[in-house]
């Protein structure tokens, strides 16, 4: 665990970011698996993987890292749990690139968290990227109207809510150690899924094939991709982070366009690059600000 430590934190992001946004593509890559069935194993490898990390990192204090986590912890734990079961229902039932464009808004809806719960102000620079933004979603969601595709765009707005949610978790409590809370959104969402596969009695056998994606989903693309982004953020300015997190919304809808077929529309295409510059621009917006 130690490499990974002394590895630069911007050199970290871009491994997160880039196991990341394999995620389109493995989901799309199942076979006969069901949301339900995929949350689970995804999330049951993910949580094996935290804890492994955690057992390696405070060895016998692991059990008073949950307990300094406290409740901020827990219910950013809880939060991220359902970013997860929104992240595999919004790649199921959309096309990688709505979903990737989508999730790349957590920096606007942080900024507009952070005027209703830390009291800070939105610049007029702000103001223009979220409006520029929700155009940027309008014209790429509205161009899907069918009822499952619709229905996969508005389950991808979970991620950038739920994450904005617990970054506004962290700077309310920074002294809050969120390690511990990613094994509890793995345990949840995996919870999630056992009892969504029981309700629909689908059960939990799933393919060797279908598994073996489960195992890469949990420990590679989620597992280490979370971990390499928890540390390296914390060498890291914010600004940076988030410039640095873009490259996941441009990489995954190239896996998914190589590997899979899966093309992008125009309206996708035009929304998702309106989408990026307000972003850009809400992020040139916190680098001016830092230099002040």
């Amino acid at each position: 665990m130690n490499v990974i430590k002394n590895i630069p934190g911007p050199a970290l992001i871009f491994m997160g970011a880039l196991s990341l946004s394999f995620g389109g593509l493995i989901v799309k890559s199942f076979e006969g698996s069901t949301v339900w069935q995929i949350l689970f194993w995804r999330s049951f490898f993910f949580a094996l993987t935290i804890l492994t990390f955690l057992i390696f990192t405070y060895k016998k204090k692991i059990l008073s890292s949950f307990y300094s986590s406290g409740l901020p912890g827990f219910f950013g734990g809880i939060v991220l749990s359902l970013g997860f079961c929104g992240y595999v229902f919004a790649m199921e039932n959309t096309k990688v690139a709505n979903t990737n464009f989508i999730i790349s808004l957590q920096v606007l809806f942080l900024a507009i968290f952070g005027y209703f719960f830390l009291k800070e102000k939105i610049s007029a620079i702000t103001l223009t990227s979220i409006i520029l933004a929700i155009t940027g979603v309008f014209l790429m969601v509205g161009n899907s109207l069918s009822p499952g595709e619709m229905s996969g765009n508005l389950a991808a707005f979970t991620m950038p809510i739920t994450f904005a949610i617990l970054i506004i978790i962290v700077r309310k409590f920074p002294n809050v150690d969120m390690v511990p809370a990613q094994f509890i959104a793995g345990i949840s969402s995996c919870l999630i899924g056992l009892m969504a596969t029981i309700y629909f009695s689908h059960g939990l056998i799933i393919s060797l094939h279908d598994i073996i994606l489960g195992f890469i989903a949990g420990f590679f693309q989620v597992g280490f991709g979370f971990i390499f982004i928890t540390i390296g953020a914390r060498t890291t300015p914010s600004a940076m982070v988030g410039i640095i997190m873009l490259s996941e919304s441009v990489l995954g809808p190239i896996w998914a366009f190589l590997f899979v077929g899966e093309r992008a529309s125009f309206f996708t295409i035009v929304g998702g690059a309106i989408i990026l510059f307000a972003v850009l621009l809400q992020l040139f917006s916190l680098f001016l600000a830092n230099k002040k």
